[in-house]
C-alpha cells in the first residue's frame, strides 16, 4: 500500500507531499489543485512505463505542466503583505513525481536537456531517479539510482553501474527492470502498471457506453466504457453477481440489471418498477449510466494496486451517492482506492467508513494540504542531480 505521494513544480502542485491511506478522499474547492493532484498521479505512472516525452506530450509538453509561480514564496508572499513577485532562480527546471510505501519507494525528476541546437531542445529527459527501500529515501536503504544516462544497481556484492547508457526520454523503470538483474525496477514498474485511473467517462448520447458490446470476458472496464455490458456480464460470472445486484438495488430501488446477447454481441438493460420492457443503455439518463459504470469498474473480478477516481460523483443525483460510497468501500478491501471529490455528502460518507480525508487549499496560486505544517507531512527527500 502506497503510504505517501509527493509532488513538486507541477501546476499549481509547487512542494506537495500527501499521506495516503487504504482509502483515501481528497476534497476542496473548485480551482484548488484536486485535479492537478490527479493528472500528477497520471503522469507519474506514465513517465515511469511509457517514457516521459509521451507522457507529457499528453500533457501539453513540459513547459504547459511546470509551477509556474515563483521559485520560492517568502513570508510577506504567503500572508499577503507582499505582492507575489518572481525572483532569482537557484535552482535548475524541474518537475518531481514521486510514491513512497513501506517496502519500495521511488521518484523520479524532470527537466530539459543543455541547449545544443537540436530542434528537441525543448523535449524533457529525466535527470535523475531513486527506487528504495521502506518509505523515505537514505544512503543506506538505496536500492536503483540514475543520474542522466548512467544507472547502478545495489547488488549483494555491492553497487554495480550498468554499462548501457540510458536514453534520456526513458526512465530506468520502464528501460532496465529485469527480473535476474534489476528486480526492484520489476517490481515498481508492476506496481506502477496495475494502477487504474478513470476520469470523465463520457455519457452522452454517442458514448461508447450506449453501444452494444463485443462478448468477451471483460474483467477491465475500458477507461471510455465501450465494453461496459461485457464488463457487467463478466462481474456476474465471476462471483460477484450478488454485489452488483445489491449495488443496483441500492442505487435504484427495485430495479434489475438485464444482460442479453446474440450474434457474439452483449446489450444493457435495467428494468424498472412499472415498465413492460427494460431500457436499453442509449436510454438511459446520464446517471443512470454513470452509476453503472462505476458498478463495472469498482466490483471488477481483477482489483487494481491503486484505483484512482477523478470526480465520480458527476451526473449523478444525491441519492446515489450512499450507493457510490458503498461501492468504494467495497473496492478498498481489494485495491488501494484515492478518490477526487467536492461532493461533500460522498465525502461525508467515505469519512464516517474511516477513509482518510483530506481537503486542499489554495493561497497565493499554490495548493496545500489543510491543517498540514512542515512537520506534519510525511518525511520525503529527493533523488539528486549530482
Amino acid at each position: 500500500m502506497l503510504t505517501a505521494l509527493a509532488v513538486e513544480g507541477y501546476r499549481s502542485l509547487r512542494d506537495l507531499v500527501l499521506p495516503l491511506d487504504r482509502l483515501t478522499v481528497v476534497s476542496g474547492a473548485n480551482g484548488v489543485g484536486k485535479s492537478n493532484l490527479y493528472r500528477a498521479l497520471r503522469l507519474l505512472a506514465g513517465v515511469a512505463t511509457d517514457g516521459a516525452i509521451p507522457a507529457l506530450a499528453r500533457e501539453g509538453g513540459l513547459s504547459s505542466v511546470l509551477w509556474a509561480g515563483p521559485e520560492g514564496l517568502s513570508a510577506g508572499m504567503r500572508d499577503g503583505s507582499v505582492p507575489v513577485q518572481g525572483t532569482v532562480r537557484k535552482n535548475p527546471i524541474a518537475l518531481k513525481l514521486g510514491y513512497a510505501s513501506d517496502t519500495v519507494g521511488y521518484g523520479v525528476d524532470l527537466g530539459l536537456p543543455v541547449p545544443s541546437g537540436s530542434l528537441f531542445d525543448r523535449d524533457p529527459e529525466v535527470k535523475a531517479e531513486a527506487v528504495w527501500h521502506g518509505p523515505v529515501l537514505r544512503a543506506a536503504s538505496l536500492l536503483a539510482e540514475r543520474k542522466g544516462p548512467r544507472l547502478r544497481l545495489r547488488t549483494d556484492d555491492g553497487w554495480e553501474a550498468s554499462e548501457r547508457k540510458l536514453p534520456p526520454w526513458m526512465s530506468m523503470v520502464g528501460e532496465s527492470a529485469d527480473p535476474r538483474s534489476a528486480p526492484e525496477l520489476l517490481e515498481v514498474r508492476d506496481e506502477l502498471r496495475a494502477w487504474r485511473f478513470f476520469d470523465a467517462v463520457r455519457t452522452d448520447a454517442e458514448a461508447p457506453a450506449r453501444r452494444d458490446a463485443i462478448a468477451t470476458r471483460t474483467p477491465v472496464l475500458a477507461a471510455d466504457g465501450s465494453d461496459l455490458a461485457s464488463a457487467l456480464q463478466t462481474i456476474r460470472e465471476a462471483g460477484r453477481g450478488d454485489e452488483l445486484d445489491a449495488a443496483i438495488s441500492r442505487g435504484f430501488r427495485g430495479s434489475e440489471l438485464v444482460i442479453t446477447g446474440g450474434d457474439g454481441v452483449l446489450r444493457v438493460g435495467l428494468r424498472q418498477p412499472g415498465l413492460l420492457r427494460a431500457l436499453g443503455a442509449a436510454e438511459l439518463s446520464d446517471g443512470t449510466l454513470r452509476f453503472l459504470l462505476w458498478a463495472a469498474a469498482l466490483l471488477s473480478p481483477r482489483p487494481a494496486r491503486l484505483l484512482v477516481l477523478n470526480e465520480p460523483e458527476t451526473s449523478l443525483h444525491p441519492s446515489l451517492l450512499t450507493a457510490l460510497g458503498d461501492l468504494l468501500v467495497a473496492a478498498s478491501r481489494d485495491s488501494q482506492v484515492l478518490v477526487v471529490s467536492h461532493a461533500a455528502p460522498l465525502v461525508g460518507r467515505l469519512r464516517d467508513e474511516g477513509a482518510l480525508a483530506l481537503e486542499l487549499v489554495k493561497g497565493t496560486g499554490e495548493t496545500t494540504l489543510a491543517g498540514q505544517g512542515r512537520l506534519d507531512r510525511p518525511a520525503w527527500v529527493w533523488p539528486s542531480r549530482k
